[in-house]
């Protein structure tokens, strides 16, 4: 009887730090992650691309940085409401979550801006990524209550660490300078 009284103790802890465990990792989710599309969140962003850049510093290589802001979405927003904004939100996000490399950090920047950095990326990767994730959010079609939202058009900057910034501050405004 003390043995199964012992049993039931042990397995309600093991029970609750299970639980522990589950809720610490969604709040790091959370704290880390935007909640409307998936992607990384600006704080994170900024974190990241600074570790990303110390690295490349290190080491002696490049870190691409694509901007990405959708074109006429306040427009959007205003004539097809809010939901279907966010419904173009979500799709964007999860277009990016499947289409950069494991390696590259997509990130929701604010609004409709979305950064992805890319570790080790040269200034023609980086280029060339930003070409192909231009044409396939030309192509996205969002379903938004049975009604498929089209034309979605964004404008894509790019940057390069060491060329175009020598600090994450940099690396952003050139990227933004070349949106």
């Amino acid at each position: 009887e003390s043995q199964q009284v012992w049993a039931l103790a042990v397995t309600e802890h093991i029970a609750l730090a299970l639980a522990n465990q589950r809720l610490r990792e969604s709040l790091h989710a959370q704290a880390v992650r935007d909640s409307l599309t998936g992607l990384y969140n600006r704080r994170y962003m900024e974190q990241a691309l600074e570790r990303e850049v110390l690295r490349a510093a290190r080491n002696g290589r490049a870190v691409g940085v694509i901007m990405l802001d959708l074109d006429h979405f306040k427009d959007f927003n205003d004539t097809l409401g809010h939901e279907a904004g966010d419904a173009l939100l979500r799709a964007l996000g999860d277009y990016l979550l499947t289409h950069v490399r494991a390696e590259d950090i997509a990130c929701r920047y604010g609004g409709e801006e979305f950064v992805i950095i890319l570790p080790e990326a040269s200034p023609e990767m980086s280029r060339y990524r930003a070409e192909e994730l231009w044409k396939g959010v030309q192509a996205l079609h969002v379903n938004h209550h049975g009604e498929l939202l089209r034309g979605v058009t964004a404008s894509f900057g790019v940057a390069s660490y060491p060329q175009h910034g020598a600090t994450t501050a940099h690396l952003l405004r050139a990227a933004d300078t070349a949106l």
